[in-house]
Parts: C-alpha cells; sequence; structure tokens
C-alpha cells in the first residue's frame, strides 16, 4: 500500500462473535505477544495506535484525521467520509501534491503502530470484513523500520481495490524509489463476489526467516522465499530481516483505488481483531 503498492462460508451476522484474546493460534509452536480486541467503545488504545494526518501517499483523495476511526461494539469501525476539509498543510505555491490541495473533498483514518510496536518474524491474524464498492481501497500491511521506501519493505497483507484482492511484498531492485515487486491479485469474483466480501475474513501473514507467507481464511494467496530479496546496496539491514510495524487504513482513489464518484458514503472497514504471534 506504500507509495504505488499496485484473497464459501456461511452468512455471518452483522456482528461478529467475538473470541478472547487469550485464544491461541492452532499452530502450538506460536505464542501471542500482542493484540487488539477493540472492546472498549470510543477511540482505538492511544497505547497500542498512533494516527497519520493529512494527504500522504499514492495521490489519494482521502484526508487523514483520527475522528474517523472508533470502536464500537467490539469492532474497529475505519469510516470513510464524502466531506470537504481544509488542507492544514496548503501551500499555494507548493508542487508537492500534499499541500497544493487547498480542500479534501473526502476524509477517512489511518491507524499504525509505528514509533508505539514493531515485530521481527511473526504472525499476524486479522480478522475483518471490507467494503468491496467502487473507489474503495482497504489495506492490512506491514513496513520496516529501516531505511527508506522500499528500501525497508512492504508487505500488503491485505489489500483491495478496482474488484480485486491483492497479496504483496515489495523490496528494493537498487534503485531510489523503484521497488521489485511479488504480488497476487485475484478478482473479487473468485471468492464470490460482494456477497463474500460482505461477511468477515481473516487474513494471515506468516513470516519468518525463509518466507513472507500471505493468506486469507486459510488458503495461501502468494508465498516470497527470502533468496528473492536481494540487501539493499549500502544497508547493512535487509528489507524482511528488520522489525516492521503495522498499519490498517481506508484509502479513496488515488493511483490504484479508482473513481469514488458513483459510490455511496459513508464506507467502513471494520476489524474485529488484530492478533501478532511470534516463536
Amino acid at each position: 500500500m506504500r507509495h504505488l503498492s499496485t484473497v464459501l462460508l456461511t452468512m455471518l451476522p452483522a456482528l461478529p462473535l467475538l473470541e478472547s484474546a487469550a485464544q491461541p493460534t492452532a499452530d502450538k509452536s506460536y505464542r501471542l505477544v500482542w493484540s487488539d480486541e477493540f472492546e472498549t467503545d470510543g477511540r482505538p488504545d492511544p497505547g497500542k495506535w498512533r494516527f497519520e494526518s493529512g494527504f500522504v501517499r499514492n495521490q489519494e483523495l482521502q484526508y487523514y484525521q483520527p475522528e474517523n476511526a472508533s470502536c464500537r461494539r467490539g469492532l474497529l469501525v475505519i469510516e470513510a467520509r464524502r466531506e470537504e476539509v481544509p488542507n492544514a498543510r496548503y501551500a499555494r505555491a507548493s508542487s508537492d501534491w500534499r499541500q497544493k490541495r487547498r480542500t479534501a473533498s473526502y476524509t477517512s483514518a489511518c491507524l499504525t503502530t509505528r514509533g508505539i510496536r514493531h515485530w521481527k518474524y511473526a504472525r499476524i491474524e486479522v480478522r475483518a470484513r471490507i467494503d468491496a464498492r467502487d473507489g474503495l481501497w482497504p489495506a492490512i500491511w506491514t513496513v520496516g523500520e529501516s531505511g527508506p521506501w522500499p528500501d525497508c519493505g512492504e508487505i500488503d497483507i491485505m489489500e483491495f481495490y478496482n474488484g480485486h484482492i491483492l497479496a504483496n511484498a515489495c523490496w528494493s531492485s537498487g534503485a531510489p524509489w523503484k521497488p521489485r515487486w511479488s504480488s497476487v491479485r485475484k478478482p473479487l469474483a473468485d471468492f464470490g463476489g460482494s456477497d463474500w466480501a460482505s461477511r468477515f475474513h481473516t487474513w494471515r501473514m506468516d513470516w519468518d526467516r525463509q518466507h513472507v507467507r500471505l493468506y486469507v481464511d486459510d488458503v495461501l494467496l502468494n508465498s516470497i522465499s527470502a533468496d528473492e530479496v536481494a540487501k539493499p546496496a549500502g544497508q547493512a539491514i535487509g528489507s524482511f530481516d528488520q522489525p516492521h510495524c503495522l498499519l490498517l487504513n481506508l484509502a479513496v482513489g488515488g493511483t490504484n483505488g479508482g473513481d469514488p464518484s458513483n459510490t455511496a458514503f459513508p464506507a467502513t472497514f471494520e476489524v474485529d481483531f488484530v492478533r501478532v504471534f511470534q516463536r
């Protein structure tokens, strides 16, 4: 998702059946090291999450602000709204797209653990429900703590846009701002279309020294071998042998997100839980 980030169940009720934070993953070799079950109504826990603000990446249309994220009845709800807000960083003469927009026509939220928690090698599980309408770009992803993008590495546990579910990873190509990608892109229709998207699903990343593997509902979507990933020139630490932080966001439009103009708002990205396990 960062910069140019270019997966048949019976119907669940509108609210998910919540599970205990202490419930272990099925693999007994893992232990739970961090989680958020979003059980307390109100703002997300500031001891676990920070917020991005303003225009951030990908020429996206939304203005990020904390007000668009809340915990309600056991869910984290990230809400994208069609509303006009001023750009606090507006600079009339700037050539930077983040500053030259006087206002935004959409708002949303991006939560990150950057500066609070990060993990090197882990299993991350996120149970969530996406909004699969035009112009929406929900994502669950990680980025490394060291080095510029893409040298720091990025793992897209889940992205949705333009009718497709994606499971991606990228790393340094040796040239500034030009990543190498391993990307799997599957039409939503392969999973059951909008009916599938209307239900909660569990996305998972298994990351160790040898591989990054990305799943949805225990179905493997993508596997990246450490042998594929070259260490950036002059950098002591590689893309996937350093700690990563986690991000959850709902973007609108932008380089990949499509056209939201005919989509009714608000739109939501709902997260039941986030759980991090390590060996």
